[in-house]
């Protein structure tokens, strides 16, 4: 496939995008060191900016190359549903009354559990949590995983630096495979299910019990890595446990529901949202600040990274077609870090004639390889933007995210090509 100029320039914007991503800490640097003009740095600095400012460099190129018509022409043919998608349930998952109910759910279990309070709760997050992704969205269970962890544990003084970026390796793993037990929660599962005709009940035989195992094992292993540390933390009553009437939770809960149930039509579920808005406003004493600043920021970062996305299939698609079945695997995996695992799925459904051999291996590595960076799967927007602001300088450093997550993902390697 010979690839047209803009393709070559999308390609290399999008490289230069990669690079960024693993940069942002020298844009915070520059800040700091030309105060005059720290705002630019910081903006550039922020790593849900970058893909949407790549993108826009892009669609800059392609008005002065190609004119106004062909530019606005692409932008048509890309699908933003997905980036919609998640501010919106951001926006209602992390709302009090629907984290208090989470809350709530994760001390029941967590008390089924004969350990101390910090440590069964950790465990119970860490896989329960990512479990109901399978059937809330993974978005969803993200944020509310996030939120928690933010309350109980990210927002303390007195732990390591380890048991964070540990914490959050595991958590991006155990999202992203975490969502596999039904055919509709998880990105990389959405764009091929429809045309594969993958029902839940081939999602649970075929992907759904094995990532629960490796879900559970990632768990237990943090826990265990840090139980000494994790059992010292008890738990600590604060505004978030502030009663909100059964009534008030049951609405935020129809709500969720309801933009889960719409997931694929926009006109819907951001309809949904501006009724939520509308009623967080009018029994405003139940409610904390919604997180509407980190819901844009994360479908900004998604946006940008369709728009540049759209440019790879050039490449993209014919390597995926040469690879065997195994290959595939763990190509998926790999190429799954420095792209999309939906956009990766994606372009393997374009393919005809594959395989059930091709399309396991496909979607299997997809999931697998989700945690590794910040741009592998769409819900890892949401958790660092939630997040990053307990880290030093407010940063997560790339390669500690990515050592991080190894373990996890050798696991849930195991879990798909061993079982």
């Amino acid at each position: 496939m010979d690839p047209v100029p803009i393709e070559i320039i999308g390609a290399a914007l999008f490289g230069i995008a990669l690079i960024h991503t693993f940069s942002t800490k020298f844009f915070e640097h520059l800040a700091h060191v030309h105060p005059a003009h720290a705002g630019i740095w910081h903006f550039l600095g922020e790593v849900e900016v970058v893909f949407g400012f790549w993108a826009m460099v892009l669609i800059v190129a392609m008005l002065v190359m190609d004119g106004k018509q062909t530019a606005v022409a692409y932008l048509n043919q890309q699908s933003f549903t997905e980036p919609m998608f998640v501010f919106a349930i951001m926006v209602i998952s992390g709302s009090r009354p629907i984290l208090q109910l989470a809350m709530l759910c994760v001390k029941m279990l967590a008390r089924l559990i004969p350990w101390p309070d910090g440590k069964a709760f950790y465990f119970i997050t860490l896989s329960f949590v990512p479990l109901l992704g399978s059937f809330i969205t993974e978005p969803a269970a993200m944020t509310l995983a996030g939120l928690i962890l933010l309350e109980r544990l990210y927002s303390r003084k007195d732990i390591s630096v380890r048991l964070k970026y540990v914490t959050l390796g595991v958590l991006f793993v155990n999202i992203s495979i975490g969502g596999t037990m039904t055919s509709f929660a998880a990105p990389p599962v959405l764009m091929v299910a429809g045309k594969w005709g993958w029902d839940t009940a081939f999602m649970f035989s075929a992907f759904g019990w094995k990532a629960a195992l490796a879900v559970i094992i990632n768990a237990l292993a943090a826990t265990l890595l840090f139980q000494s540390e994790l059992s010292k933390i008890k738990n600590q009553e604060n505004g978030l446990s502030a009663a909100v009437p059964l009534p008030v939770a049951l609405v935020h809960l129809a709500f969720l529901i309801g933009v889960v149930i719409f997931a694929h039509h926009p006109v819907v579920f951001i309809g949904l949202l501006l009724f939520f808005i509308g009623f967080t406003q009018a029994y405003e004493r139940y409610q904390d600040r919604l997180i509407l600043r980190e819901g844009l920021m994360v479908a900004f970062f998604l946006a940008g990274l369709i728009v540049l996305g759209g440019q790879q299939k050039w490449w993209l698609q014919p390597m995926l077609a040469g690879m065997d079945s195994t290959t595939l695997f763990f190509g998926a995996t790999l190429l799954t870090a420095v792209t999309d695992n939906a956009a990766l799925t994606y372009l393997g459904s374009l393919l005809e004639g594959t395989s059930a051999e091709f399309r396991y291996s496909l979607v299997a590595g997809a999931v697998t390889g989700g945690g590794l960076t910040v741009i592998a799967n769409a819900p890892n927007p949401a958790g660092f933007a939630l997040l990053k602001r307990s880290f030093r300088d407010e940063a997560i450093h790339p390669l500690g995210l990515l050592a991080a997550a190894l373990p996890p993902t050798v696991v849930a390697i195991l879990a798909f090509q061993l079982l």
